[in-house]
């Protein structure tokens, strides 16, 4: 057994065997390690040393582990459509984690390393604009099995598609990378707030103590955000992202002219996201029924030029959408034409060339057009 000494000993610490006082008295397990109150009922009490068989390494926080990992598929390149989707997929899961990590860490102890987050979002930007349509396609729509999943799937989902209405209103990658923190970042007033009032995850009516606390969110996230000290347009989007163009939203019940400009691109990024995703109370709608409900409130809750920034950046039939040809064929949404969202490019189902390429066409007014959206049955007949 050897001693190890107080003085460089912290919190940060795996240890690979039990912890003992005076070689007798075990202090911690494996599994626990030392806390903070223990380290600092120790000094207070002026213990030299403790005692151990096993060795002892730096653990790092599992957000700073996931962001190795995420910046390992950033570097990756793929060669073919299936190996891009795979890639995209993987660095959609591997922020998710982060991001559960992350939000689990501000919770539970104030702490967020922004100038981390910062670097992994100007690494993760020219990715999003290179393979915005890639990305949209690979990502899911799980169930929603913890609240912490739910938040942190929302929060990556909103910084694509916030990233990409950003590019197309010509952000430069700085601003772009900033737009992306606060599309991250914007509910993380919800971490301050206790569980049985989150009321996205709630399956029953919320109480009106409930829907207040729900209400409060946004401005216990620009406190957290400046307590932090994230840049003001940041701050903003956390309090403003419930604001609407007609003055209908909260906290502040603010018009359109008064609304930031970040805060505007994550509302409308955060409710096409919340259309788009399964909720408790119901199942996700389909891209093309996402954006349409979107379109029916321009210029009432949203602002209508993000509402256009994002048909024009996905279309009305965005990537990843299953859909009936005039033809009568099946196909799915496999790329878009930027001037003309009506007519994007669809693979049909089933249907290989002799070489046992996929078939692709490009949807037109006056040739093969899309008539419907899929429903989920219908791609089983």
């Amino acid at each position: 057994m050897k001693s190890i000494s107080i003085n460089i000993i912290h919190k940060n610490l795996d240890w690979s065997e039990a912890v003992y006082l005076d070689r007798q008295f075990i202090l911690a397990d494996p599994a626990i390690g030392l806390s903070e109150a223990t380290l600092h009922a120790l000094k207070e009490w002026e213990f030299a040393e403790v005692w151990t068989e096993g060795e002892l390494t730096d653990k790092q926080p599992p957000v700073k582990k996931e962001k190795a990992a995420i910046e390992a598929v950033l570097s990756a390149k793929a060669s073919s459509e299936d190996a891009k989707i795979n890639n995209a997929a993987e660095l959609y899961e591997k922020l998710k984690i982060y991001m559960e990590d992350l939000f689990t860490q501000v919770a539970e102890k104030n702490e967020l390393n922004y100038d981390e987050l910062l670097a992994l979002v100007a690494s993760a930007v020219p990715v999003i604009k290179e393979n915005k349509q890639i990305l949209i396609r690979a990502q899911r729509t799980p169930p929603l099995e913890k609240e912490s999943g739910y938040y942190a799937s929302h929060a990556v989902r909103c910084l694509i598609i916030s990233v990409i209405i950003g590019n197309y209103l010509k952000f430069s990658d700085t601003r772009l990378t900033e737009l992306g923190i606060a599309a991250l970042l914007h509910e993380i007033g919800m971490t301050k707030i206790p569980p049985i009032s989150k009321g996205y995850y709630n399956k029953r009516p919320l109480t009106q103590d409930e829907k207040k606390a729900i209400f409060s969110h946004p401005v216990f996230g620009y406190t957290v955000l400046k307590s932090f000290n994230a840049p003001l347009t940041v701050c903003l989007a956390g309090l403003e992202h419930h604001e609407r163009e007609n003055g209908s939203g909260y906290p502040q019940k603010l018009t359109g002219d008064k609304i930031s400009l970040y805060a505007k691109i994550v509302a409308v990024a955060c409710s096409y996201e919340a259309l788009t995703a399964n909720r408790p109370y119901r199942d996700a709608k389909d891209a093309y029924s996402g954006m349409y409900t979107l379109l029916k409130n321009e210029g009432k809750q949203y602002d209508p030029t993000i509402v256009k920034a994002l048909l024009y950046s996905l279309s009305l039939y965005p990537v990843g959408l299953y859909v009936l040809l005039s033809n009568g064929k099946k196909g799915q949404v496999v790329n878009i034409d930027p001037e003309n969202p009506l007519y994007p490019i669809v693979q049909i189902l089933g249907l290989f060339t002799a070489t046992g390429d996929k078939v692709t066409v490009p949807t037109s007014k006056n040739g093969i057009f899309i008539v419907r959206p899929l429903k989920k049955d219908e791609l089983i007949n």
